[in-house]
């Protein structure tokens, strides 16, 4: 139904716009302001070692065919966003904006996580509602949560002082994403009825709203688990590794979406200004998608560490207690339960996946030393080779400290930092548009 109203709105409010856009020539300030509208590239190629004497310098003038067409042709190219450069800039800031929200909330998330503040509130609704305004209702929320599993195995004879903790954290948590709905919702209908989102936009925006709406049934999924009275009687409460693997992957899923969508709004073209280089970006690309794809199951099995707190299990590096690899490894039968509920195994994965993510992203940069690739190209991936120690480094830290929420967070935030770095890598080596690729000389000119 929604869907069918975006494309209805599309049609009526568009067409003469489309029209438009197809018929005119872009500017070379527009297309200077494609590129550089983010800054990244600009950042990236002022910090890169090809500025040095007798290097390539990218200027802008140079840039200004990289990020449209060109001037005289713009064939084969379809923008995502109608209106011209301001309408560009309003929807980059908006959806980079969404993005940061949600990394936003995976960071509020792990902390709420961390501090066990996640079972606090013992029920739920879609739209939300007013926290505890006045002692005899917090009594109430505190009589609830006296009910639950965690609180009689757990946090038996907590006070009140301690409760409104936890249950702020969780308070917060929930609100938080409500707000971001809010946020993404109204600028978006803003948008459409301007005329400014084509076709193939509001379907991406209008799946990245339903995902967004999903999210927060699957954070009500997860949390109900952890309600549930565990199946030993000496175990602790808490929520499925499955469920909880399940939301951060949404999140992922979604923050990479508004991210890649913003990307390609203000940057249509990827940066080439040579066939050799976008030969050198083909080399990169083929590279840069297994150690992505990596990244990411490396983060969803972070997931499934928290999950089973196998994070408190072995607090020794490189060894697991006195041995390399744990007796009880495969204890759990069926075999594959124990990749996913066994603590001693869900943390030795993890470590493994870890320590191969970090030496495919150094492969990475070892292997394209040598290609002839855009400085920003380069730059990028040496950044992310410095992003992958530190992320590593942060895990180390995290582990033989206890797991505190301090190192926790910030070990959760180096995830999607080292994967938003993945994105803009695989965004900037993509394929440019036929029209461009034919206007294209052979080698970059020299200076």
């Amino acid at each position: 139904m929604f869907r069918s109203r975006v494309i209805a709105l599309f049609v009526k409010n568009n067409s003469k716009a489309l029209y438009n856009v197809r018929a005119s020539r872009v500017s070379n300030e527009e297309a200077t302001y494609r590129l550089f509208s983010t800054g990244l590239t600009r950042k990236c190629l002022q910090s890169s070692p090809s500025f040095s004497k007798g290097n390539y310098v990218p200027s802008i003038r140079n840039m200004s065919t990289v990020a449209s067409v060109g001037i005289k042709d713009t064939e084969g190219l379809k923008f995502l966003v109608n209106g011209g450069p301001r309408a560009q800039k309003m929807i980059g800031i908006w959806l980079f904006g969404s993005a940061a929200w949600v990394f936003s909330m995976v960071i509020l998330g792990g902390a709420t996580r961390l501090t066990r503040s996640g079972l606090s509130m013992t029920d739920w609704k879609f739209t939300g509602g007013l926290p505890p305004l006045s002692d005899e209702d917090w009594l109430i929320e505190f009589q609830k949560y006296k009910q639950s599993p965690e609180y009689k195995r757990v946090n038996k004879g907590m006070s009140i002082e301690d409760f409104k903790f936890i249950y702020w954290m969780e308070y917060g948590h929930r609100m938080w994403g409500r707000a971001l709905g809010i946020m993404f919702a109204l600028p978006f209908s803003y948008f459409l009825r301007k005329g400014y989102i084509t076709l193939q936009l509001g379907l991406r925006l209008s799946t990245l709203l339903a995902l967004g709406a999903g999210q927060g049934l699957i954070g009500w999924w997860m949390v109900k688990s952890g309600l549930e009275e565990p199946a030993s009687e000496y175990a602790q409460p808490r929520v499925s590794p499955y469920r909880l693997a399940a939301h951060l992957t949404s999140a992922f899923a979604i923050y990479c979406g508004l991210l890649w969508t913003g990307l390609s709004v203000v940057m249509p073209e990827p940066p080439a200004e040579s066939v050799a280089w976008v030969h050198g970006a083909a080399k990169v690309k083929r590279l840069a998608l297994p150690v992505s794809l990596l990244v990411g199951i490396t983060a969803i099995s972070g997931a499934f560490v928290a999950g089973n707190d196998a994070g408190h299990a072995y607090n020794t590096f490189p060894k697991m207690g006195d041995r390399w690899i744990p007796e009880d490894v495969f204890d759990m039968k069926p075999l594959i339960r124990n990749f996913f509920e066994n603590t001693s195994t869900v943390q030795l994965d993890h470590r493994i996946l870890a320590t191969a993510t970090l030496f495919s992203i150094v492969a990475l940069w070892w292997s394209t030393r040598k290609f002839d690739i855009h400085p920003a190209v380069r730059s990028l991936i040496g950044t992310t080779v410095g992003m992958a120690g530190l992320q590593v480094t942060l895990g180390i830290s995290t582990l033989l400290s206890y797991v505190p929420v301090e190192l926790g967070t910030a070990h959760q935030a180096g995830a999607l930092t080292l994967f938003t770095l993945m994105i803009l890598l695989n965004h900037i080596v993509r394929k440019p548009s036929p029209s461009l690729l034919k206007s294209l000389p052979q080698v970059a000119k020299t200076i």
